[in-house]
């Protein structure tokens, strides 16, 4: 069976969940638009492995693709990149929240304990 991403950033995290991906963005940011052979020669894989890892990231929007004659160009986009961040962000202001009321509550309570 098949999983089903419902949302956008789920495309993005499914994207960023491999590491050879995580490079390829990494590559297209430091070093701008690359061609599919360009992209391809770091990696000790065949071709067609790195045009798949393309089209996941062309799906998640994460790059975009650019074709002038045989060469395939690939440009970085950022905007998903961005919604994850911000939804990591808002995930992790939650999350310090809720430890610090923890924090709170538990040190309330050996305060209480510790009191004659």
């Amino acid at each position: 069976m098949a999983i089903q991403y419902n949302h956008p950033l789920d495309h993005t995290f499914h994207a960023l969940g491999d590491e050879t991906r995580r490079q390829i963005l990494s590559m297209l940011a430091t070093e701008g638009p690359r061609s599919a052979n360009e992209l391809h020669a770091p990696f000790d894989v065949a071709q067609p492995t790195i045009s798949k890892h393309l089209k996941v990231l062309e799906r998640a929007g994460l790059v975009t693709r650019e074709i002038d004659g045989r060469t395939h160009r690939f440009r970085i986009e950022m905007a998903p990149m961005k919604e994850a961040e911000d939804w990591i962000a808002r995930h992790e202001a939650f999350w310090k929240g809720t430890l610090q009321r923890l924090d709170d509550y538990l040190t309330g309570t050996r305060k209480r304990k510790e009191s004659p």
